[in-house]
């Protein structure tokens, strides 16, 4: 549908970086080659590998960026693209083909460019579209996907059932969205009778927008019509069943095209869901997480831990694009440093809202997740890694110098039987999948395990063996998974790189080791061979130090304490290390800029 030059569409134009800068005139002339079209949610404007033939402006609505979807997974959802943004303009003007697929999350109006009219307008006006070109061509060779992306703005919160005060848990997630900009709460009785200029109007009003599906299945399918995200409210101590309203058809308010009807929002993969599980005051129900994903098809569903307010803060601090992810490293017993900067980072009022780690990263990482506090971190790290003695089951080194029985043992002793869902922030441990050769990461599953698979150094603790595949330490190859955590588009991230980049030195040369008497009399004699164990952590991660260095480059802020009077196996140096790792965190947040500060 061709499209009318009007008051609002020429504001419209005026607020995008790309046509801004153009006259009225010129913006007349655009709008004439410009051609309106509507999309219902999860219809699409473009697949990737297509021809590259127009860009779009969002006038209402919003759209995702996908890229490829995982083994076995959903379409990755890369951002969102709100209203008064562009879309597939380098593509437009390189000739390349779509790098990424988009498709409408919600209802959405778009404006439509084709090359021919685009290549009209540089005909009739060079100098100004040229000059919109370069804008567009500056603006995308920031970006780090091809496509300009912005967190969800709208949220349907949909309650299960009757026993979850839908209406309470907006009003609190209202309160903590505002924040960052106005938070507008549209229930039923507010929104009755309301047309779609209505709501488009609030919308553009708000920074966030909350519809509370507080009244009857007509206000709940517009609820999940107008969503970006959609929250899911259940009952953690309730047995997991089907979404009571799944199948409705989400009828659309108010458009003046019949899309098709939308089977099962609660399911589809087209929009961010997020699953909220609401504990009992005072008791945490284990499993709920494991069980209800199961139940309601975990696929790019995340779920979140409702208990208290600080739990709704952490939530819309994540749904607003201002949560603080925290990536934490491998490297022996260096690796206590990272007791001391999660210290240093609570003091300053620095919320970790998620953690992924390797080896001693993650097992630290886990203790953050769980919500250990100072004394208790220390306590159990101490107890599991220096007092415990995890290397301390030596055998017949046919898989590895240790059983590894000390370890797990320990392992279990400090997190028990939960799962990586139970925790209360956000985790993920990465390991290297031997079998695969690839990288592994775990959301899900047993903690203990993984964190025994993400510290399997090869040589000194056995692999894991599990479902035919072998995992071993992730820093062999992946030290520092700041890629991992990039995934979950954190409004900042912090990352501790502590490594093991220093090279080993022998204070002989030889190409062979002297017999055991030579070796027994030079036993007091320290630093003459690296040992066994320093050989074969170093051998282990001297691979992933590469990659290392382009993965720094990720996060917001890296803190590099100074870890070379510590060797990788001085587990007795416990204190100093943290001290070391809360020092140089304090001193690097002094000098720090503004945005790597809690906001």
């Amino acid at each position: 549908m061709a499209t009318r030059s009007t008051p609002d569409l020429h504001a419209l134009l005026e607020d995008t970086a790309v046509f801004g800068h153009l006259k009225r005139y010129q913006l007349s002339a655009l709008l004439e080659q410009m051609a309106w079209f509507w999309l219902p949610g999860g219809g699409l404007v473009y697949q990737k590998g297509e021809e590259a033939d127009a860009l779009y402006l969002l006038k209402s609505g919003s759209l995702g960026v996908f890229g490829p979807p995982r083994p076995g997974a959903a379409p990755q959802l890369l951002g969102l693209v709100s209203a008064g943004m562009t879309v597939g303009e380098l593509g437009l003007i390189t000739g390349e083909a779509r790098s990424n697929t988009v498709r409408a999350l919600r209802d959405s109006e778009l404006l439509r460019l084709s090359r021919e009219g685009f290549d009209h307008l540089v005909s009739r006006h060079p100098r100004a579209m040229l000059g919109a070109a370069r804008i567009a061509v500056q603006r995308l060779l920031r970006r780090t996907d091809g496509e300009a992306t912005s967190a969800p703005r709208t949220f349907a919160v949909l309650a299960f059932d009757s026993d979850i005060d839908a209406h309470g848990f907006a009003e609190l997630l209202q309160r903590h969205l505002l924040a960052w900009g106005g938070c507008a709460l549209i229930d039923a009785q507010t929104g009755h009778d309301r047309d779609s200029d209505w709501f488009t109007a609030r919308e553009a009003e708000s920074r966030f927008v909350l519809y509370v599906d507080d009244g009857d299945a007509s206000w709940r399918r517009l609820c999940r019509r107008q969503a970006d995200a959609l929250l899911l409210l259940v009952d953690a101590a309730h047995a997991p069943a089907p979404w009571p309203h799944a199948g409705e058809p989400a009828a659309p308010l108010g458009i003046r095209t019949t899309p098709p009807p939308e089977t099962d929002p609660e399911s589809t993969h087209h929009r961010p869901r997020h699953l909220v599980l609401r504990h009992p005051q005072g008791k945490f129900i284990y499993g709920a997480a494991r069980n209800w994903r199961a139940q309601l098809g975990s696929g790019e569903l995340r779920h979140h831990h409702w208990r208290h307010e600080g739990d709704i803060a952490r939530l819309a601090r994540l749904l607003s694009g201002h949560s603080t992810g925290l990536v934490l490293s491998g490297g022996g017993a260096r690796g206590f440093a990272q007791i001391g900067v999660i210290q240093a980072l609570r003091e300053s009022g620095i919320a970790i809202d998620a953690v992924v780690g390797t080896s001693v990263g993650a097992i630290i990482g886990a203790g953050l997740a769980y919500e250990w506090d100072d004394a208790k971190m220390r306590d159990a790290c101490r107890r599991a890694m220096v007092d415990g003695r995890p290397l301390g089951d030596w055998t017949l080194p046919l898989v590895a110098l240790t059983r590894g029985a000390r370890t797990t043992m320990l392992l279990r002793e400090a997190f028990g039987e939960i799962d990586i869902e139970d925790l209360p922030i956000g985790f993920a441990c990465v390991s290297a999948d031997l079998t695969l050769g690839a990288t592994a990461v775990h959301r899900e599953g047993l903690l203990w395990r993984w964190l025994r698979a993400s510290s399997a150094v090869p040589g000194i603790l056995p692999p894991l063996f599990r479902d035919g595949h072998v995992f071993v330490d992730g820093a062999v190859i992946n030290n520092l998974p700041t890629d991992i955590l990039a995934e979950e588009n954190h409004g900042r991230m912090i990352a501790v790189d502590i490594g093991a980049d220093d090279s080993l030195h022998a204070d002989v040369d030889e190409p062979a080791s002297p017999p055991w008497p030579t070796l027994w009399a030079e036993r007091r004699t320290l630093h003459r061979r690296p040992s066994a164990f320093a050989i074969l952590v170093r051998a282990g991660m001297v691979n992933s130090e590469t990659g290392s260095a382009r993965r720094r480059g990720l996060a917001d802020l890296v803190l590099r304490p100074d870890m070379g009077r510590i060797g990788l196996f001085d587990w007795r140096q416990f204190d100093r290390a943290v001290e070391i790792g809360y020092q140089h965190t304090r001193a690097a947040l002094r000098e720090a800029v503004p945005s790597t500060r809690d906001t």
